[in-house]
């Protein structure tokens, strides 16, 4: 282990890593000793800036590819569901409902993602909501792509959470 590292983790006050082993070499946590019956819910949300050539076409539904928006909300869903698949040290989750909006912003030309992912289990659904956002998002920009290459996907972050050992989290308005 590097010099620099061993003393970052000395200095270091903040919670450890727990995907990282005494070895510094990733792990996936162990949820065996968890309670099998917590309910747990994220929150997590993004926003797509399509600008105003393909603003237009999103909205009025006028895109080849077909309605935008329902497609995002429907691949935002299943990328929740394949988490696990995506993210290495990530758990496979029994979901107990995911739900996936998105609001027109017309001021902004842009579409404010929204994704809230529940489970009753031993771990989180933190990246389960994260990822319903980022699919979600990649499909408006994969269905929009062909009106504009500026669109630009921002923002994507945890909103809120419940449950589980590190207790409830709600995002502050000031939070960077």
């Amino acid at each position: 282990m590097p010099a620099g590292l061993r003393a970052a983790r000395r200095l270091c006050t903040t919670p450890r890593l727990t995907h990282v082993g005494a070895d510094g070499r990733a792990r996936m946590v162990n949820v065996s000793d968890k309670p099998q019956n917590a309910r747990r819910t994220a929150v997590a949300s993004g926003v797509v800036v399509l600008g105003p050539v393909a603003y237009p076409l999103v909205a009025h539904n006028a895109l080849a590819k077909g309605n935008a928006l329902a497609v995002a909300e429907l691949a935002g869903v299943m990328g929740a569901k394949q988490t696990s698949a995506l993210i290495p040290l990530c758990h496979a989750v029994a979901l107990s409902d995911v739900q996936v909006e998105l609001a027109l912003e017309p001021e902004r030309h842009s579409v404010r993602v929204r994704a809230t992912a529940s489970a009753v289990g031993p771990t989180g659904v933190e990246m389960e909501a994260l990822t319903a956002v980022s699919v979600a998002a990649l499909t408006l920009y994969d269905m929009a792509k062909g009106a504009s290459k500026a669109i630009r996907i921002e923002r994507v972050h945890l909103e809120a959470k419940s449950g589980g050992q590190s207790g409830d989290y709600a995002r502050s308005t000031t939070a960077e």
